[in-house]
């Protein structure tokens, strides 16, 4: 059984368990195997971002596709897939060490203010990605939101990720395509490979995730396994595109699939279960080898802040009250007037009027319901923004494997050339996971002024500003916008969607508490449970799921309202300061324009804007 005591790892411990050791040969220096250092030196800014762009993209092909952009001379990278071996990071960490490098000598001196700002944006997420590194286990996100002490978990793994990729994302319009997608499902075994590997060192290690986990995971990789030897969604997402392609399209996909992705799969789900035979179930990170150790890292990863555990979780408290105070006065407004603010939202969640229909009739009147609120709230950003964007999105749901270990909806912008549309991926796997008076919110969050509107932003910058990104900015934002949603007037004439809004708000607020609660105060996954249900009236199966998903992404949720706080921080400085001048209009743009950002380059940004409106 795993040692819940946490311990100490020594480097020795680590190198045994690793391999060869990315902590080690990542950052000791292994250019010359990266094959990065022997060309000169770019000679401006912006030759140096383009190059250091390309060299994370080579080793990432399926980026260089999400966003458009491998074709020409790149097209190449359209049939490449990831190495995730432990050579593969090792490779990787060197590939950041380098350009970290590269960074921190070029001469600044008269460089503009967007270009500092790209600079200090690459030097942040290598330096703090190369910490990640640094340690002896995880998988390590460069300028991304999904950290995970586990590589192959219920929300983590190539098992989730490639297929729904390779349906969504890889385009097949001829047969160059097509010719790609069958060398990229003839990649996926060695990805499944590479992760097995890496967590068969884990294992060595005693970083074993928690039973309940495991039991999730397990029983998706079993799903995804059977569809897999059937051929299944891995050969008819290539031959519903490939009809007036000529070629034996289903066969090559089906041998592929059956012959070589079916025992892979299958040895990765041995190492799950022998991972559930030592688990237990203990839920935080305290409970791992090194394991406060980590959190701290993860937590600075996710908030770009050096906020400890004990600080995010009265923030949590205090806002969580906060927040409550304004939810009481209009549930009494609407006459629930008796219990706490948990108790009464509970049963609101209740009432009929605000439920869906079950089955695919629920579903459609959900899908019905959101696109309504994205043409809403489309019409109204000339009164946010004075930049505009495409904002060109669809909402898709989930791939049904993967629809027990997800959150409610995520979502995200599309392709730099707008080939490929931004998404609001929503979970609909029941539809008691939603309440029309949540949905709103969900939709502003994830679409329009969210995440898709945001990036699409990103996507107008330098190429590597469109890759990288930071938790604590982009859901962060992703909450102002739901904020801006509400003072454009999205709730005005449904109180309870203001109840949802508010509920949402305090539902974050509660994720500071229960994140640092799981992997700092040794809650166990029932306590998490229960104070989001007891404190905020949240349904049970939505944040079972939800807790799950902070076991898996220590500190992940942690991002949202510190980020918020700090946007809505920024924007009372910036009205302080200039009064009558000030202009909604002009601070978005300022925010969202300047990128996606660690938090104290927001500040930079934001004073920058203030100072020229000052004139």
């Amino acid at each position: 059984m795993q040692n819940p005591v946490q311990m100490k790892l020594t480097r020795r411990q680590t190198l045994a368990g690793l391999g060869a050791g990315i902590s080690s040969l990542a950052l000791a220096g292994c250019m010359d195997k990266a094959g990065l250092s022997s060309a000169p030196p770019p000679q401006t800014a912006t030759a140096l971002l383009d190059e250091i762009a390309w060299d994370l993209i080579e080793l990432e092909p399926g980026t260089a596709t999400g966003l458009g952009i491998d074709t020409g001379a790149k097209a190449y990278l359209r049939s490449r897939m990831a190495d995730t071996s432990l050579e593969g990071m090792v490779h990787y960490a060197g590939n950041l060490k380098d350009g970290l490098a590269k960074v921190r000598a070029f001469d600044k001196t008269g460089l503009d203010a967007a270009t500092l700002t790209s600079l200090e944006v690459v030097e942040s997420a290598y330096a703090t990605a190369l910490e990640g590194f640094a340690l002896p286990y995880g998988d390590v996100a460069t300028g991304g939101w999904r950290n995970a002490p586990y590589v192959v978990i219920q929300n983590v793994g190539a098992y989730l990720d490639v297929p729904r990729f390779l349906d969504s994302d890889h385009p097949v319009r001829d047969k160059a395509d097509a010719e790609a997608y069958i060398a990229r499902l003839e990649a996926y075994p060695a990805m499944l490979d590479g992760e097995t590997e890496r967590m068969q060192a884990a294992t060595r290690l005693g970083v074993i995730p928690p039973a309940f986990l495991l039991d999730k995971a397990i029983a998706q990789m079993e799903s995804s396994l059977a569809d897999a030897r059937l051929g299944g969604g891995l050969v008819t997402s290539l031959t519903a595109r490939t009809k007036d392609i000529p070629g034996d399209w289903e066969n090559a996909a089906s041998r592929i699939a059956t012959g070589k992705v079916v025992p892979a799969l299958e040895r990765q789900l041995a190492e799950l279960r022998l991972q559930r035979y030592q688990a237990n179930n203990d839920a935080g990170m305290w409970a791992r080898p090194d394991g406060e150790e980590w959190y701290r890292w993860a937590l600075k990863a996710s908030t770009t802040t050096t906020l400890g555990p004990d600080e995010i979780h009265e923030m949590g408290l205090t806002q969580l009250a906060e927040i409550h105070g304004r939810m009481d006065a209009i549930l009494r407004d609407i006459g629930y007037k008796d219990g706490s603010v948990g108790q009464r939202m509970r049963e609101l969640g209740e009432d009929k009027r605000f439920q869906f229909a079950e089955g695919d009739p629920g579903r459609a009147e959900i899908m019905a319901f959101i696109q309504q609120r994205i043409d809403w709230i489309r019409a109204q950003m000339p009164r946010a923004f004075r930049t505009q964007v495409r904002a060109n999105l669809e909402v898709r749901r989930l791939p049904l494997s993967e629809e027990p270990g997800a959150p409610t909806a995520y979502g995200g912008s599309g392709s730099i050339d707008g080939t490929i549309p931004g998404k609001m991926w929503i979970n609909l796997l029941t539809t008691d996971l939603h309440r029309e008076y949540t949905l709103p919110t969900l939709v502003h969050h994830e679409t329009i002024p969210g995440h898709v509107w945001q990036g699409e932003y990103a996507n107008q910058m330098p190429l590597i500003r469109s890759r990288l990104a930071f938790n604590a900015y982009s859901e962060g934002w992703a909450l102002y916008a739901e904020q801006l949603a509400d003072e454009l007037g999205a709730y005005a004439d449904h109180p309870a969607w203001r109840l949802g809004y508010l509920q949402d708000q305090a539902f974050r607020a509660c994720r500071l508490v229960v994140d640092t609660g799981l992997h700092h105060k040794r809650w166990t996954r029932e306590q998490g449970v229960a104070f989001f249900v007891e404190r905020n009236g949240d349904n049970p199966q939505e944040v079972a799921s939800e807790v799950d998903r902070y076991c898996s992404w220590p500190g992940q949720a942690c991002g949202y309202k510190v980020g918020h706080t700090e946007i809505v921080r920024q924007r009372g400085l910036a009205q302080s300061a200039l009064g009558n001048r000030f202009d909604l209009r002009d601070f978005d743009d300022a925010v969202v324009k300047g990128g996606n950002v660690p938090l104290d380059v927001l500040a930079k940004n934001v004073a920058r804007y203030v100072e020229s409106a000052k004139g």
